[in-house]
């Protein structure tokens, strides 16, 4: 059985070269590994941006166009939008009981983005519970992975803590304490030791390698105690890590190695910043804005030598063209034997070249835009049999299922 992978993005509308190389990418190649559900993510796009309402459908959709340009295949991962499931707010409003205030104002990007985003109004409780918003997108899904760069996986160990404590709380029964010491005894009484060990250094610690000793034990009386159960194995692993039954999944940041693509000033590509290349960009606006590109402020004549490091179009070669280009850029910029019209001409073609297929795949989707709607519905009742089975389970544990 594959595992679930889960990931989602704020509709911004139509993407760039950034988010392909960031993210987009990355995407098409894990739903050929893995059951994949990509949402988009307009409720949290509500946390920030809770006065724009009016550019919201056109966003959602032309962002859900270039995932599909960019080659996510609706017939291999799950599309879908969040606001559709209300399943995701239920669960918010759930988890949100149990969970202490503190985890959510230590979030490092809650102060970042208070301190980025002065000129808005945040003092908002959706924007201190987004954390938790996103951990319940997360968990309803019980994704065994969530792909992030290292900036956000501080998101998936919160989300982590939140499944943590749901199970402790809820997956316990009157009986737990009982059936856990019931286990224990089927273990030989070095082994029950050990195990007990290596669950205090784990609870006290946070200690992997206690987490990984502790689980190996219950590995090994899975393959060599008589009598041993199922029922046993999770009844000692939640006892382990100090929850009780998994109603909810704790998943893994599948850390992955992303691409982030300058913008046409040497800055981190972004709309906002105005030095984005668009990924259906036509291939004359993408000349027009490599060609302007600031370069090297030590070549101000042609006849001047430069340094590619100092000179944001290096930054895209790196991206965009291979070894013998890269040394003909260093030979010839330093030596002013290339001028800068030239050295860019490569990244040019390269960036239209991986264009080409972008532009032709959404062409049938422009032309057609309920068959977006149509994939956009399919994958949301796909993702709707899951979640509704993921609340009935938190119902049954939290004793709301009368």
């Amino acid at each position: 059985m594959r595992s679930r992978v889960l990931s989602g993005m704020r509709p911004t509308g139509a993407m760039h070269l950034g988010h392909y190389h960031g993210a987009l990418k990355n995407w098409v190649r894990l739903q050929h590994e893995h059951e994949c559900f990509f949402f988009v993510a307009d409720w949290h796009a509500l946390t920030t941006h809770y006065e724009e309402r009016e550019v919201m459908e056109k966003f959602v959709y032309e962002m859900v166009i270039d995932w599909i340009a960019a080659g996510l295949d609706p017939d291999k991962c799950t599309l879908f939008i969040q606001s559709r499931l209300p399943e995701h707010a239920e669960l918010f409003t759930l988890l949100a009981m149990g969970t202490p205030l503190g985890w959510l104002e230590r979030v490092p990007t809650y102060k970042d983005q208070m301190e980025k985003l002065k000129d808005r109004d945040l003092a908002t409780y959706g924007f201190l519970g987004y954390p938790l918003l996103q951990a319940a997108d997360i968990l309803i899904y019980k994704a065994n992975h969530v792909p992030v760069g290292e900036d956000q996986s501080s998101h998936v160990e919160l989300t982590r803590e939140v499944a943590r404590r749901f199970n402790n709380l809820y997956g316990r029964s009157s009986q737990f304490e009982a059936q856990v010491a019931a286990a224990l005894a089927k273990l030989p009484k070095d082994d029950a030791r050990y195990f007990e060990k290596q669950r205090k250094a784990f609870g006290e610690t946070g200690s992997p390698e206690a987490l990984a000793k502790g689980e190996g034990m219950v590995n090994k009386a899975a393959a060599q105690v008589e009598g041993w159960t199922p029922d046993d194995s999770e009844l000692l692993l939640g006892h382990l890590k100090g929850s009780g039954k998994s109603v909810l999944t704790e998943p893994q940041a599948l850390l992955t190695e992303t691409s982030k693509l300058p913008g046409l000033d040497g800055a981190k590509m972004s709309k906002s910043y105005g030095n984005a290349i668009l990924m259906r960009e036509e291939p004359a606006e993408v000349t027009r804005k490599v060609r302007g590109m600031a370069t090297d402020p030590a070549r101000a004549r042609r006849t001047d030598p430069g340094d590619p490091a100092r000179c944001p179009v290096w930054q895209l070669h790196k991206v965009y063209t291979d070894a013998p280009t890269h040394e003909w850029v260093q030979q010839g910029c330093k030596s002013a034997g290339i001028g800068c019209l030239e050295c860019k001409q490569p990244v040019i073609d390269a960036i239209v070249k991986e264009q080409a297929p972008w532009r032709e795949r959404a062409e049938q989707y422009l032309a057609n835009p309920k068959q977006v709607h149509w994939i956009v519905e399919m994958g949301t009742e796909r993702a709707r049999t899951v979640a509704r089975q993921t609340m009935k389970d938190v119902r049954t544990a939290m004793g709301l299922n009368y």
